[in-house]
């Protein structure tokens, strides 16, 4: 009996461990196909310092240009792609953007709907993005990779956001409901409204973000409200 009891226990302890080591704010899914693979939920923008190696799925910020100043209201995010960053540098403005990703430059620049395209393709123009009253601004690109099910933090932002989807299919739940944007598609939300994106659809999601705030203010900061669920409805 005393041999069978120290066996049960040899047997217990190595899955008593494995049942441990689930991250916080994840959570495990099953497929058609069995395979199991990790949600990511309450996903957050993140800086990664340089030299280090960045994760495979995760939302990241990959450009910021400070100092911004608008006449009008609202602007539009216009978005261009180049061969190689230096014919993207070439091109862009003093308050342009340059990013690389997905094995080409990317251009941000910002203004009214109609400007002079600063050449590459035009791939998208995203707005009107609402402006809060501010002394200035200042506007973060970010580039997100997350699979179905993945979900961001429930947050706000000091400014409006806007989405380009490159691949995949994300939905937007505000208090007004839900909004679904596809590869090719773009969407917005206006300053300080709480939101949850959701990663939907059944293929990898890769998207660019952009906020443009009150400099003197965070980026975004976590919201209490509760989403409905509305983007599995």
């Amino acid at each position: 009996m005393e041999m069978a009891g120290t066996a049960s226990i040899r047997i217990l302890m190595p899955l008593l461990v494995a049942f441990q080591i689930v991250p916080i704010g994840t959570s495990w899914a099953q497929g058609p196909d069995t395979i199991r693979h990790q949600h990511l939920t309450e996903v957050a923008c993140v800086d990664v310092p340089p030299g280090e190696k960045r994760p495979e799925f995760g939302c990241f910020n990959i450009g910021t240009v400070t100092g911004l100043h608008f006449s009008q209201a609202s602007v539009y995010w216009h978005l261009h792609a180049f061969p190689s960053r230096k014919a993207a540098e070439a091109a862009k403005s003093a308050t342009g953007l340059v990013a690389e990703e997905d094995g080409r430059a990317w251009l941000s620049e910002f203004g009214p709907r109609n400007i002079t395209p600063p050449g590459g393709e035009s791939i998208a123009v995203v707005g009107p993005l609402q402006l809060p009253a501010a002394k200035s601004y200042a506007a973060v690109l970010s580039y997100a990779v997350m699979r179905p099910g993945d979900s961001s933090r429930v947050h706000t932002h000091p400014g409006p956001e806007g989405w380009f989807v490159l691949a995949g299919e994300q939905c937007l739940e505000t208090p007004a409901g839900a909004n679904k944007a596809q590869a090719g598609g773009t969407a917005t939300v206006p300053p300080n409204i709480p939101m949850e994106l959701n990663v939907t659809g059944t293929t990898l999601r890769r998207a660019f973000a952009l906020v443009i705030h009150d400099s003197a203010q965070q980026r975004g900061i976590p919201s209490d409200w509760k989403p409905s669920g509305a983007c599995s409805q």
